[in-house]
């Protein structure tokens, strides 16, 4: 099984009239609670937890570099009337240490695929990504970077109160950052400084021109993104990476960028294993 083949074809038929369900409270401390056992290595009891609101688990074998992964998927995916809830993906192979996650897919194109490409770049993560294109839901309810009321919320904060740091991936359009290939930011917060400084200057020595948030004003900064904000009240380091299109449609230029987001995760995963 190729993971990066198995998402390009879960978020092939996201559109703006692919429909989008509201989760409740109850579905979405559900949800939550099952990926916590899932994290705590109790398949079996998240398994149950999870089948309690229609949500399957299964385990896969990455076809590229052959690492196991738990896939948190909901059951409507493939009928007439998919709820867009999401999916999770659980590294097996080492402890979850950190998330990379992916609010906007096929809205923000290929940031799935950049998101695939930094799960396989290093051990202990956890993919988030969202279930429905950014605009399928009435008014904003879609758009899970700025609603806390999805499920995607709720499984980014689960991880964020188990102090697991967060990458969060967007993609924008030419004329929003004219002058910029990548706008790196920390959100609210400040307690991944120091880790968006690495992430710059790996990107930088790759020759993208990085808009330092903490540094200047920059466009797309994410400081009203809902899950930064939570990451920052918590005091978990949260970055917010915005990539041009051009980055993002080139196998080469996006192939670079994974590895310089790899130097972030590589330094999580290290620094949280020795805790």
């Amino acid at each position: 099984m190729d993971l990066a083949r198995r998402i390009e074809r879960y978020t092939a038929r996201f559109d703006e009239d692919s429909g989008y369900r509201r989760p409740t409270r109850a579905d979405r401390e559900a949800v939550a609670r099952g990926v916590g056992l899932l994290l705590d290595g109790r398949q079996d009891k998240a398994r149950e937890q999870l089948s309690d609101v229609d949500m399957d688990v299964r385990t896969l074998v990455d076809s590229v570099g052959g690492r196991r992964y738990a896939e948190v998927a909901d059951r409507s995916d493939d009928g007439p009337s998919p709820r867009g809830w999401g999916r999770i993906y659980v590294g097996l192979d080492a402890p979850a240490r950190w998330s990379v996650q992916v609010p906007h897919p096929r809205s923000d194109e290929a940031t799935e695929q950049l998101g695939v490409a930094v799960l396989r770049g290093s051990p202990g993560g956890v993919l988030v990504i969202a279930g429905a294109h950014r605009k399928a839901g009435s008014g904003n309810a879609s758009d899970v970077a700025h609603r806390r009321d999805s499920v995607f919320h709720a499984v980014c904060d689960e991880l964020v109160r188990r102090g697991a740091p967060g990458l969060q991936l967007h993609g924008f359009a030419s004329g929003s950052a004219p002058d910029h290939d990548v706008v790196a930011s920390t959100g609210e917060g400040s307690a991944a400084r120091d880790d968006g400084r690495e992430l710059a200057d790996a990107l930088r020595e790759k020759d993208f021109d990085v808009c330092r948030a903490w540094v200047r004003n920059c466009p797309l900064e994410g400081r009203t993104n809902v899950q930064g904000r939570s990451a920052a009240e918590a005091g978990v380091p949260f970055l917010h990476v915005e990539f041009s299109r051009r980055v993002r449609m080139s196998s080469e230029a996006s192939a670079e960028a994974a590895d310089a987001l790899v130097t972030v995760t590589d330094a999580w995963s290290a620094r949280r294993g020795a805790e």
